[in-house]
């Protein structure tokens, strides 16, 4: 009988009676498979959840399964599986909530979270997607539990005899040179256990000429409660004047919603940042009384790249694309995949541009669809042909430049917006699953940036002169 150590992983803000019943007919088909399975029976999601976890995670066990019941930040991760010595089985289900409905597990993105916080750790990860009821699942776990675990992806590497389009590399040297010098913004600490949100400066500065100021939230908070009612009022206007559906909001969160924004303008005009990079949780939320994603957006549609979760390398990703001519992006999750059509679906909470929406003119603003207060977005994103690309550490320390870049491409789908923010169904030109499996097995960041001008060709020259490897599917 094979012995199988389970910890199922959770945030109490995403929909947990859901979660933990797909956990528990996950311990259950494992046991229906024949296996012995040890391991919390109730969802880890507090510290002291995870140090019970550590308590009974043996090096006796025959397998190691982490079911990603919903999203978590990666904290139980590293203190779990980061000294091992062995590979974890990340298992995360679909999204079972209707059309249009807030993600309810999130738990994808969840699994992507904890392949890239663990390969950066060194250590090996393997994957697993689906339901537990799915005739391709119950195998999968059927050999595992023979010693066969799900395999690793097998990183894309480029054939020197058959070499993609370059752009021209004068130009694109150019180009990189007006980077130099730039500035972006950052508010706040990377948020616990979003290991993608962490960033060297050096690097930054040595790669691209570029340099992060940053201040506290409290700082930022300061600078919210100072915007007088001249101000905020002028910009509560102006954006309900782009944004109608805002008057239906409540007020005070949307005069809130408008400080935020008005702040975040000044101190970035002041500070001549090219891009924001915004801690947006948990204090806007819990301390202000607001969420700040549509205040990011404001300041999208008026040209400055902005990037949630603190994530200083996905801003300076979409600088990158910018300056390399792809117009205006958005950072986004992987959160849904769909193999059979070879669709994935990216998304994000409501921080868009609205100029990227589908149909502009109906771009609504709601309430964040976790926290259910003001203001977020709540819009399908454009259609068309699209670029997914990412700046991200490389765990290889031969690399001396220290990046690597992930790049994809595909077209995205009209559909209805799949989940409450801002989504995009990205049929991509290569085999969706194998795509999802390299984010996850290959220590990828949960966040992409996504851009509707493909400026592959200019990424690719830019990669070759900085001596960045490009990983492209």
């Amino acid at each position: 009988m094979s012995h199988v150590v389970l910890v199922p992983t959770a945030r109490p803000t995403f929909m947990t009676d859901a979660a933990r019943e797909r956990a528990d007919a996950a311990r259950a088909l494992l046991e229906e498979l024949g296996a012995e399975v040890v391991g919390p029976h109730d969802l880890v999601m507090t510290a002291d959840d995870v140090e019970g976890a550590a308590r009974g995670l043996g090096l006796d066990a025959d397998l190691v399964v982490n079911v990603c019941a919903s999203f978590s930040d990666a904290t139980p991760a590293l203190r779990l599986y980061a000294g091992l010595g062995r590979p974890v089985l990340l298992w995360s289900f679909r999204e079972p909530g209707p059309v249009g409905d807030r993600l309810w597990l999130n738990s994808l993105c969840g699994a992507n979270l904890f392949g890239h916080a663990l390969v950066r750790a060194g250590a090996e990860v393997r994957w697993l997607h689906g339901d537990p009821g799915e005739p391709a699942v119950r195998e999968a776990l059927r050999k595992a539990l023979a010693g066969q675990l799900p395999p690793r992806a097998e990183l894309p590497r480029e054939d020197p005899a058959n070499r993609r389009e370059r752009a021209g590399a004068a130009e694109v040297r150019r180009l990189l040179a007006g980077l130099r010098g730039a500035r972006v913004g950052a508010v706040g600490d990377a948020p616990a256990g979003f290991t993608p949100s962490e960033y060297d400066p050096q690097l930054l500065d040595t790669l691209f000429g570029i340099t992060v100021d940053r201040i506290d939230v409290e700082d930022a908070f300061d600078r919210v409660r100072a915007v007088g009612d001249e101000d905020r009022d002028r910009e509560l206007d102006a954006a309900c004047t782009a944004q109608p559906s805002l008057r239906k909001l409540d007020q005070e969160q949307t005069g809130r919603h408008a400080a935020v924004t008005s702040a975040l303008r000044t101190w970035s005009t002041e500070g001549r940042h090219a891009a924001l990079a915004v801690r947006c949780w948990p204090e806007f939320p819990t301390q202000l009384g607001v969420c700040p994603c549509s205040s990011l957006s404001r300041l999208a549609d008026a040209g400055t790249p902005t990037a949630c979760e603190r994530d200083v390398l996905g801003a300076v990703t979409m600088l990158l694309l910018e300056a390399l001519g792809s117009g205006t992006n958005y950072l986004v999750d992987t959160v849904d995949l769909d193999a059979p059509r070879n669709v994935v679906r990216l998304w994000h909470c409501g921080s868009a541009a609205t100029s990227l929406a589908a149909d502009p003119d109906s771009a609504t603003q709601a309430v964040h669809c976790n926290r259910k207060i003001g203001v977020a977005g709540n819009f399908p994103l454009r259609t068309g042909p699209v670029v997914m690309a990412r700046l991200t550490e490389d765990p290889d320390p031969a690399n001396p430049a220290g990046l690597r870049l992930l790049l994809a491409a595909g077209e995205s789908l009209p559909e209805p917006n799949r989940f409450q923010g801002n989504t995009a169904a990205v049929r991509l030109e290569t085999p969706a699953d194998d795509f999802v499996q390299g984010l996850v097995t290959g220590g990828f960041p949960h966040h992409t940036v996504v851009a509707w001008t493909d400026v592959r060709p200019q990424l690719r020259t830019a990669a070759d002169l900085l001596s960045i490897p490009v990983v492209e599917w």
